[in-house]
């Protein structure tokens, strides 16, 4: 049974979230604010855990989770800002999420799958990633290791980086994610149920930017219809005003000169 630390100052999830407005204290669009909530809970009731420790495939999880589910934000210079805030409302450092999540990204670019996957239940030492191989080593040697889904996604990552077009097959996914499973102390099906929950997750955001997209393009069109159809009745009016002027000045030369010019 996971076990709750309890000391009397434990952070509530109210305490957590007025710290994510203390650091970021402006409206989140509508369409987003349940996926930063919803993280935002996550992290905090991991950050609560007895039996939780934060380590890279973590970091690489919720930044990967954040930045595929909030693409499209706008103004999107908000984001980083939103990011920071997730991260220090539970006391956490955005520049370390990100910097181990990129050191750990490199190292899958370079290995095939089945590289990946060896490697990551027997880290051996990698120059400059020794922070990283030492993190992976203490997983597997904890026998209390506390199973996230951030960190289902980070290892989801890891795989799409070394080859995303092997994750489009569902059994093959499966097998990879069994094989890892068995490799660290994950609990396997509940491990693929967050993933399958998180590739729909992301095709609903997919499809939600696109119905976004759509709106934008129709109201853009029918701005320019409105722009269109004032610019011609402008045209027609100065053409009517133009008429009226040249039958005007038709009518005085015609009475000096006694020379009908409108027959």
């Amino acid at each position: 049974m996971n076990q709750i630390a309890t000391v009397t100052n434990l952070k509530t999830v109210s305490d957590t979230k007025r710290s994510f407005y203390t650091h970021y204290n402006k409206p989140i669009n509508s369409v987003y604010r349940r996926v930063v909530e919803e993280l935002l809970v996550e992290m905090h009731l991991l950050s609560v855990n007895a039996d939780f420790k934060s380590d890279p495939i973590y970091y690489l999880g919720v930044v990967s989770c954040f930045e595929r589910l909030m693409q499209g934000y706008q103004p999107d210079q908000d984001k980083e800002s939103i990011f920071n805030a997730l991260c220090r409302s539970v006391d956490g450092d955005p520049e370390s999420y990100r910097a181990q999540a990129g050191n750990l990204l490199a190292i899958a670019k370079e290995k095939s799958t089945e590289e990946l996957v060896s490697w990551l239940g027997n880290p051996t030492s990698i120059e400059g990633a020794e922070n990283i191989v030492d993190a992976l080593k203490s997983i597997t040697a904890n026998s209390n290791f506390k199973y996230s889904r951030p960190f289902a996604i980070g290892l989801y990552t890891l795989l799409e980086e070394a080859n995303s077009q092997l994750l489009e097959d569902k059994d093959k996914r499966n097998e990879i994610f069994e094989m890892i499973a068995a490799t660290l102390p994950l609990p396997g099906e509940k491990m693929k149920k967050d993933l399958d929950l998180y590739r729909s997750n992301l095709e609903k955001m997919d499809q939600v930017l696109k119905a976004i997209e759509d709106a934008l393009q129709a109201s853009r069109k029918q701005r320019e219809k409105r722009a269109q159809e004032k610019k011609e009745k402008e045209a027609a009016a100065q053409q009517s005003e133009e008429s009226k002027e040249q039958v005007e000045t038709n009518k005085e030369v015609e009475e000096k000169s006694g020379i009908e010019l409108d027959k």
